[in-house]
């Protein structure tokens, strides 16, 4: 798995690919643990390229949403589709996670959240 960084505004982008799974999904909660740290406070996880996706990569997604709602942050998470999809449905988390249809979708609803 590879985290690319971009900012739109205030917005931090992280643009995963290859597989979130046992062996890396970590990486992005150490990668969020640190932003959190520096205080950044609007996040978007576009998960257009992650081809495959286990149990600890929604573990990972779960832990990253209830650190960041509990701190009053704002997240959301974009492009899912294809397998992610089904394991987000099949795991019942679709109305649960903070899933927008693209990133400028994210970006707009994290606009409209934050009350700008």
């Amino acid at each position: 798995m590879e985290i690319k960084l971009r900012r739109s505004g205030t917005i931090y982008v992280l643009d995963v690919s290859g597989e979130m799974d046992l062996y890396n999904a970590f990486k992005l909660k150490e990668i969020i643990t640190m932003m959190v740290s520096r205080r950044i406070r609007e996040y978007i996880i576009n998960l257009e390229n992650v081809q495959y996706m286990d149990s600890s990569g929604i573990g990972a997604l779960l832990f990253v949403h209830a650190e960041l709602k509990k701190r009053g942050m704002l997240l959301r998470i974009a492009n899912v589709k294809g397998t992610v999809k089904k394991v987000i449905d099949l795991t019942k988390l679709t109305g649960y996670l903070p899933i927008s249809g693209g990133v400028q979708d994210a970006i707009v609803d994290i606009m409209r959240t934050g009350n700008r």
